[in-house]
């Protein structure tokens, strides 16, 4: 299993940005390299508490599709995002919002198992874990510069 944290300062309220991180819209742009969309569930608008929805992205030259679920949500303060159906062994994603000055302290907590095994934990060392905080990285400072620029 891999764990990483990221940690993001948004100059924003911290309603704005947790209600942005909920956005479907908001995360289907900051993906667009990877063609990112919804298409099952919830497929438009802001998630909330118990909504699934079916994503379905190109990485490593592969079309994947990951369906997830809003497993528990506490406005302004988190959610999180777990994996009901996919390419990993387990996925879970927290997202912490905590008021920083005039602005927003941003934290994920990602915690995955890639599957097949060994060979499946040698890809999560090797590619898995670096790409997926790239991933969050970038969909973070999307969020940043959509909320910064109200």
């Amino acid at each position: 299993m891999s764990y990483f944290e990221v940690v993001t300062l948004v100059q924003a309220p911290m309603e704005l940005v947790f209600d942005t991180s909920l956005s479907v819209e908001a995360h289907t742009s900051s993906m667009s390299a990877s063609r990112e969309r919804a298409v099952a569930g919830v497929t438009s608008g802001r998630l909330a508490l118990g909504d699934h929805v079916t994503w379905q992205a190109r990485h490593f030259g592969i079309t994947w599709r990951l369906t997830s679920a809003i497993t528990a949500c506490a406005r302004p303060g988190y959610f999180v995002d777990e994996q009901l159906a996919g390419p990993f062994r387990h996925w879970r994603h927290e997202h912490h919002f905590t008021a920083a000055g005039d602005g927003t302290l941003m934290k994920d907590v990602v915690d995955f198992a890639a599957p097949a095994g060994p060979p499946g934990t040698l890809a999560e060392v090797l590619v898995l874990r670096r790409h997926m905080t790239k991933l969050i990285l970038l969909r973070n400072r999307h969020i940043k510069e959509l909320t910064e620029a109200l």
